[in-house]
């Protein structure tokens, strides 16, 4: 069995979470300039085994498209372009930058690291690969 990937895209950064191989715990992996996230892809694709890709689809309140899914659907475009043979689903990404700040404000990180945003990045994708898991238990 494969590891599930969960990629929060954005514009100047992606956030990264994996999942452990028998895809029970959703882990944070990191979070990779977008520039390179390409070469980032091909490279942990190469040395890790993947059955899914799940994408972080921002959604506005009334559930619609926001305005952050112009930058994220030609990403996925190339994805499965580039990676036709690879399961890839959407997930909803909601509120997980709030949900990621929170987590970092609860486990007691001092100021100056919650404002890291590589980190809310790589919390928000954990946040995406876990609900994603939640969802897909029978």
């Amino acid at each position: 069995m494969g590891r599930i990937l969960a990629i929060d895209y954005g514009q100047k950064r992606t956030g990264l979470a994996v999942t452990d191989e028998l895809q029970l715990i959703a882990n944070g992996l990191e979070t990779v300039a977008t520039k390179d996230i390409w070469k980032y892809l091909s490279d942990y694709l190469k040395r890790e085994k993947v059955d899914v890709i799940v994408v972080g689809e921002p959604r506005d309140m009334k559930n619609r498209p926001s305005d952050a899914s112009r930058f994220v659907e030609p990403f996925v475009r190339k994805l499965r372009k580039t990676y036709p043979e690879m399961k890839i689903e959407r997930y909803d990404e909601r509120f997980t930058s709030k949900m990621a700040f929170q987590a970092m404000i609860d486990s007691g990180l001092g100021k100056k690291k919650r404002q890291n945003k590589a980190l809310v990045d790589t919390i928000s994708a954990t946040l995406i690969l876990q609900s994603y898991l939640e969802s897909v238990k029978f």
